[in-house]
This record gives C-alpha cells, sequence and structure tokens, in this order.
C-alpha cells in the first residue's frame, strides 16, 4: 500500500486494501472531508499479468462512473444560465425536437426518462457505437419509446445526450469539457474521456482478472439473444447491445479508449472523481450550495425498469444512502467503482480499480464500495485527526 491518510480513516483504508487481496489487481481510494483530502492511497497492480504496481498516477476505465462527471459538467454550465433544468432540451438543440421529443426536457433526461434507452434503434454495429458524433445525431433524430417518463437506465445513450446538449449550448465536445470545466479549473489531472493524451503524466490500468469480455462467457451469443427477449431483466442488455460490442474491449489498446462515450469511458485516478465531488460537498466557485441543493433532490422513486431497483434518480445521480449519510449519492460503475458526495457531513470520495470479475461475481462485486463508504463516514465523525504516511504494505 502507499500513499497517506489521517489516522482515524485506518480502518477504511485497512477495508480499501482487502479488496485486492489474492492478487485481485489494483486500485486507488481517495476522500475529502470538509474540503480536506484525508485519503489518498493505491495499493495492488496494473497490469493483466500482475506484475506491474498500481503507481501514484495510474487511472483505470471506469465505466459508469462517467455519468457522475459528465452530469457535474452540466451542472457547472447552468450554473452559467447557460441549461435550465426544467427546459425542453430542444430549446438548445433544435434537432432533437423530431419525432416527437420537443417536450422532453433537460431533467428528464438526466434521469432516465427520455424514453431512448435502447441502442438497437441506433446502433447495429459496435462500429456505430464508437463514432460518438454519429450516435448524438441518430439520439437526435429517434422517437422515444414506450417507456419515456418512466426512468429506465440509459446506459450508453445518457452519455451521448449530455454531450449533444453540451456541445448545442457551448459549441465543444464532452471530453474537452472535462478539461476546460473541471480539470483544468480544479488544477487535476487524471480525468479523461478515453486514453489520456499524448504526454500525459496518467497511465491507464490494464484489465485485471476474467479475460471474457464483460466477464460474460460466450459474450456475442449471450447479449445478442438477451437483447431480443422481452420481459424484465433484458431491458439493461437492450440498452448496451449492437452486435460486436465484447470487440470493444478487445487488446491492449481496445477500441473503447478510443473514442467519447461520456456514459462509459472516463479513464479517472480516485483523486479526480473525488475532486469532482468535492465540488458537491462543499462552497465552490465551479457549482452554488444552492444549485447543489437542487441537483440533490430526488426526481422519481419508482424503480427503475431496466435495473429493476429504485435508483432514486437525482439530476445525473443515484441515490446510495449510507449509515450516518442517508442523503449520500454518487454514480456507481462497473464492478463497483464509482464517486460519492454527502454535502450535509462535506464528505467526497472516489474509488477506481481495474479487477473484471466473472458474471456470477458482478453483484457482490458491484456493491464493493457500500462497505468503504460505511467505513469512511464513520470515520469522519471522529474528532482527531494524524497524518499517516503508507510508504510499504500495511
Amino acid at each position: 500500500m502507499r500513499g497517506a491518510a489521517a489516522s482515524e480513516y485506518a480502518g477504511a483504508v485497512r477495508g480499501f486494501q482487502r479488496l485486492f487481496a489474492d492478487q485481485r489487481g489494483g486500485g486507488a481510494l481517495a476522500v475529502y472531508h470538509g474540503g480536506r483530502k484525508v485519503v489518498d492511497v493505491w495499493t495492488g497492480t496494473a497490469d493483466a499479468d500482475g506484475t506491474a504496481p498500481w503507481q501514484e498516477n495510474t487511472a483505470a476505465l471506469s465505466y459508469s462512473t462517467s455519468k457522475g462527471v459528465t452530469s457535474t459538467v452540466l451542472h457547472i454550465l447552468a450554473g452559467r444560465g447557460l441549461i435550465d433544468y426544467h427546459a425542453p432540451v430542444a430549446r438548445y438543440w433544435p434537432e432533437f425536437a423530431a419525432n416527437g421529443k420537443q417536450h422532453i426536457t433537460v431533467a428528464e433526461m438526466l434521469t432516465h426518462r427520455a424514453g431512448l434507452a435502447r441502442t438497437g434503434p441506433l446502433a447495429r454495429r459496435v462500429e456505430d457505437l464508437l463514432d460518438y458524433r454519429l450516435m448524438e445525431e441518430r439520439l437526435a433524430a429517434a422517437r422515444p419509446d414506450r417507456l419515456r417518463g418512466l426512468p429506465a437506465y440509459h446506459a450508453l445513450t445518457v452519455g451521448w445526450l449530455a454531450a449533444g446538449l453540451a456541445r448545442a449550448v457551448t459549441g465543444k465536445d464532452m471530453a474537452e469539457l472535462y478539461r476546460t470545466e473541471l480539470a483544468d479549473p480544479l488544477g487535476i489531472e487524471g480525468l479523461y474521456l478515453g486514453k489520456p493524451p499524448t504526454g500525459s503524466r496518467t497511465t491507464v490500468a490494464g484489465s485485471h482478472g476474467s479475460q471474457i469480455p464483460l466477464g460474460i462467457p460466450r459474450a456475442a451469443a449471450v447479449l445478442a439473444t438477451a437483447s431480443r427477449l422481452p420481459g424484465p431483466g433484458t431491458g439493461f442488455i437492450r440498452s448496451i447491445h449492437a452486435t460486436g460490442i465484447e470487440t470493444m474491449f478487445n487488446g491492449a489498446d481496445p477500441a473503447i479508449l478510443n473514442t467519447q462515450m461520456p456514459s462509459a469511458n472516463g479513464v479517472f485516478t480516485a483523486r479526480a472523481i473525488a475532486a469532482v465531488y468535492n465540488v458537491l460537498a462543499v462552497e465552490s466557485p465551479l457549482i452554488s450550495r444552492r444549485r447543489v441543493r437542487a441537483v440533490s433532490q430526488i426526481q422519481t422513486l419508482l424503480p427503475d425498469r431496466n435495473l429493476l431497483l429504485p435508483m432514486g434518480w437525482r439530476l445525473g445521480y443515484h441515490s446510495l444512502p449510507i449509515p450516518g449519510a442517508p442523503n449520500g449519492f454518487g454514480h456507481l460503475g462497473f464492478a463497483g467503482s464509482g464517486g460519492w458526495v454527502d454535502p450535509a457531513s462535506g464528505l467526497a470520495v472516489g474509488f477506481v480499480h481495474n479487477w473484471t470479475p466473472e458474471a456470477r461475481r458482478l453483484p457482490r462485486d458491484q456493491v464493493a464500495m457500500l462497505g468503504l463508504l460505511t467505513a469512511i463516514v464513520r470515520a469522519a465523525t471522529a474528532t482527531h485527526s494524524t497524518r499517516i504516511e503508507l510508504p510499504e504494505a500495511v
């Protein structure tokens, strides 16, 4: 283990380290409390073979953790008066009005109620999914489905919807907005859509664990079959499937790192995620407290039709209550990476890793962060703090 932590967070740090026992790859954890960084640790390995150590500047493909960062960009733009949550998306992006979408609001889009979750009508092949401008154009032209108005997780499409809206009001793509609206103002590295540019100090961890795409045996056949089945439990598959999607993760330079997928291909360090969520945790020139209160409000308590869970959608984030922080929220990614904030206590957390579980172990790994958050919230109530360095294994 390397890094540093305030002494009262020792229990959370030990819990973090245990996640990577038995050669389970590597990862990093960062925590802010009251605007002060109190945990910044990393451990394990950063390659498929389990031989290269995780370094201070190692980042990981963090999947749906990207959604929380992308949403934060939109909130910064809203704070400048460029976006009104209650206004139709088409007010800013006129092409989006096509096929009966003229009344879909920004808030409905951010809470997965636009009726545009399915990738099938938009992308027949994986090459389409990798063309982000094409996906923005096809979403603008698409017709919403019967779930319009109901929460149904837009696993991939919500990112392109957010990017199309942001492009309409700024003229910039989402990768550039990550830099201009978050990374540069916060003075952070390790916050990218796709792989970092040449010259960056940030390195990208290779996937460790299951070398099967998404941890699903015979992924191509399984995903194709599930995408054609009606009924509960298959909506999520329909929200990600295009022919060949499993190939996005192949090779040393996977295709998913060479596009902009603002829902799913963020490459982050833990400290970068924590710094972004710290903007929501404490007074910040980027987002006002009044706006934080607005984005913190739960918009719908209905069970999500694709995830089959009551997600408690806020404006771009889902509820993530923890004992002692019942109003915490953020966004988890595949296999449990994530960002989280509790504005009431001033806590902000970022967690990344490179472990790819087998499908049967995914439900357990998906909630790995919950134990860490419970220990972090408990530690935040301690009154004394001594910084401890972690130069070697503990």
